[in-house]
């Protein structure tokens, strides 16, 4: 690579010492350091070939061409949209656990282990679950214990038992601790029936115990019992890891407190009113033609699924576990090509971990060609307290398209909404919404749903309006 060519290192890459990933020209590339040569070399000659047969890492390809200084550089295949554990329903951190187990025990059997067991090594594509880093691997023998058991207890195994013994919420703990929920407060937090569980009390009460022993004799480290094992065999390693899929696969949750994960069965909606505004998207669908898609506010994705047939990136995104489970194992289940996350557009994924640069916020993994706002404006201006204007200038920042649904005050909803609470919301109005939305939007076409009193407007924004 030529010294003027300009290269823009991956700001969640730099702690590697292996090598780091970068953007050329739009594109991502890994580069591998010299130092690394000999694991990765194994891997690519070893396991990477079975990893790429069984679908559970991204392909990657040699750039020779790119004269650059390291080992040697690849092309890995592209994410469409990078998201993160605590945007992940229960399922999807569940899945994304088994599949690095899967790929822990395929390594061993080739003399190979994950050095890094974290979450964010998996991504999603729509509903697949795929590790994405070739450089977590590294040359085993028995008698070696696993380095990444810990990390994978942290990442893991502690949010998805506290998701499941405590509260469904509980991944939200790894926006605090990107490296993991710590064991002891995992231990802690827990019921106690949980915690004395046989296999809960090994990986979580007895880990954390062992964690602290030895951080206490032996000032800096952060070994365990376990990782000073010096007999670790195959099928100990093995074991190991039968144990903790046994685990995680008997985990589960049930919501019982969730108005929304069966939101379009619920509503005011009558049946005419859900296939005219079903009729109305298609067709604006239809006449936008968007590569790329965000439904905000999807509930169990009914319109995500509609998107999903003419977007080649559909995104759907809820505040309501219940409904991003719902929509997650529907995809699952039904091949949609839907990413479903959890987000509180209220407020959204923020930039976090150092300089704020390790983990994008939602807006920087944007803007996309089109947003879906489909009975959402009166949840985040009546219950949240957010002004139309604010909206609409976020938004803006979101997305070239805007299918964006006004629900008037008359609308039984907006009455449960304003149930408990003074109506302060004068402006909340079709006169206010238009008014605050068109300062940064174009109209493009209004139409009103029947049977309603609903209207869905498409916008277009003014920055990407007036460049056309």
């Amino acid at each position: 690579m030529m010294a003027n060519d300009k290269i823009e290192r991956n700001p969640a890459s730099f702690r590697d010492r292996a090598g780091f990933v970068f953007t050329k020209e739009n594109q991502i590339f890994r580069a591998i350091n010299n130092s690394f040569a000999p694991e990765f070399e194994y891997f690519q000659n070893n396991l990477y070939p079975e990893l790429v047969t069984a679908a559970l890492i991204v392909q990657h390809s040699r750039r020779p061409e790119l004269d650059f200084d390291a080992h040697t550089v690849v092309q890995p295949a592209r994410i469409p949209f990078v998201s993160y554990p605590y945007e992940w329903c229960f399922e999807q951190l569940r899945d994304a656990a088994l599949i690095t187990l899967e790929i822990q025990a395929l390594a061993v059997k080739s003399k190979m282990s994950l050095r890094d067991a974290s979450a964010y090594n998996i991504q999603f594509i729509d509903s697949r679950p795929i590790f994405i880093d070739t450089l977590s691997f590294q040359r085993w023998s028995e008698g070696q214990p696993w380095v990444a058991y810990g990390q994978f207890c942290r990442h893991f195994l502690a949010p998805l038992l506290l998701m499941s013994k405590r509260d469904i919420r509980m991944n939200q703990l790894l926006k605090g601790y990107l490296d993991g929920v710590p064991l002891d407060l995992t231990a802690k937090l827990l019921p106690l029936v949980n915690l004395m569980a046989p296999r809960v009390l090994v990986h979580i009460g007895l880990h954390a115990w062992s964690e602290k022993r030895f951080s206490q004799t032996k000032l800096g480290s952060s070994k365990s019992l376990l990782t000073e094992h010096k007999t670790f065999s195959l099928n100990a390693m093995l074991g190991l890891i039968d144990s903790l899929r046994s685990l995680i696969l008997g985990l589960s949750w049930k919501d019982t407190s969730s108005v929304w994960g069966d939101y379009y069965n619920q509503t005011s909606y009558s049946e005419k009113a859900t296939q005219s505004k079903a009729a109305i998207v298609e067709k604006l669908l239809q006449a936008i033609a968007p590569r790329s898609t965000w439904d905000l506010g999807a509930n169990d994705g009914f319109f995500g699924r509609i998107v999903q047939k003419y977007s080649k990136l559909t995104v759907c995104f809820d505040s309501d576990y219940a409904s991003v489970s719902k929509n997650y194992r529907n995809a699952k289940e039904q091949g949609h090509k839907i990413l479903s996350l959890v987000m509180n557009l209220a407020n959204p994924s923020s930039g976090i971990g150092w300089a704020h640069e390790e983990r994008a916020s939602l807006l920087q993994r944007g803007p996309v060609d089109l947003c879906l706002a489909l009975a959402l404006i009166h949840h985040i201006v009546i219950s949240c307290g957010i002004p139309l204007k604010a909206i609409a200038k976020y938004l803006s920042q979101l997305c070239s398209n805007l299918i964006i649904e006004f629900v008037p005050k008359t609308d039984q909803m907006v009455g449960i909404l304003l149930q408990n609470r003074e109506d302060i919301f004068d402006d909340y109005t079709r006169e206010g919404f238009q008014s605050a939305f068109f300062e940064y939007f174009v109209l493009v076409e209004v139409n009103e749903i029947t049977d309603s009193g609903r209207v869905v407007f498409w916008m277009k924004n003014r920055k990407s309006f007036n460049a056309s």
